[in-house]
């Protein structure tokens, strides 16, 4: 997949709010590697700081067990990488770390904890719904659009694919998320407490989101 987008000045499909080109590309250029494990760690580094961290060991471990597969990337008018939204399939996952992966890093009793943990976090995949794996933009290209791209790229996916929805977690310390999935579509459900967890993960709650497509 490649889609295009540009400023109201220009011209292609255009996105409100964008404010530059913008390429959405299936995957991840594989020399952004790197790049794109340092992004993912700095969105979701408050959520799971105290389980991967800290934070040369997190990437050391995400770095290699990341999927571009199950990827979609934005690149600016550069070709510099902006954004990636990650997807789940049943056969596969955006990050992809293995017990294995875990004990290279970790130790084996690290990674039997670790391992546990992660496990609570973990989406049900489904054979009908694209399950979301992460969404996470640079910060010097917040606020311009990137992220509605990319769920709209990600929307794509999903028909390309004959699936019948998209659905995402939000966490409830990320009302701007909820509020920018609700602008495009996604409806909540029930919310599920953590209980305890929220003292490890640092919220208290996670809410469902899907939107048919």
């Amino acid at each position: 997949m490649t889609d295009t987008y540009r400023s109201a000045g220009g011209t292609g499909a255009r996105k409100p709010g964008i404010v530059a080109e913008l390429t959405l590309v299936s995957g991840f250029p594989e020399h952004q590697r790197e790049r794109v494990a340092r992004l993912y760690w700095q969105a979701f580094r408050g959520k799971l700081g105290r389980v991967l961290g800290p934070d040369d060991k997190a990437l050391r471990f995400l770095t290699p067990v990341l999927h571009g597969s199950h990827a979609i990337s934005a690149l600016n008018a550069d070709d510099a990488l902006v954004g990636v939204a990650g997807f789940s399939t049943p056969q596969d996952t955006f990050v992809a770390g293995t017990e294995a992966d875990l004990c290279k890093i970790y130790g084996r009793f690290g990674a039997m904890w670790r391992g546990l943990l992660l496990e609570m976090l973990e989406r049900p995949r489904s054979t009908e719904i694209l399950v979301m794996d992460g969404i996470f933009v640079a910060p010097e290209a917040r606020g311009q659009g990137v992220g509605s791209a990319l769920l709209d790229g990600i929307v794509d996916e999903a028909k390309a694919r004959g699936l019948t929805g998209v659905r995402l977690d939000v966490i409830d310390s990320n009302p701007r998320a909820k509020a920018l999935y609700q602008r495009k579509g996604f409806v909540a459900g029930t919310p599920q407490k953590l209980g305890p967890l929220k003292w490890v993960f640092g919220f208290s709650s996670v809410t469902p989101m899907i939107k048919p497509v």
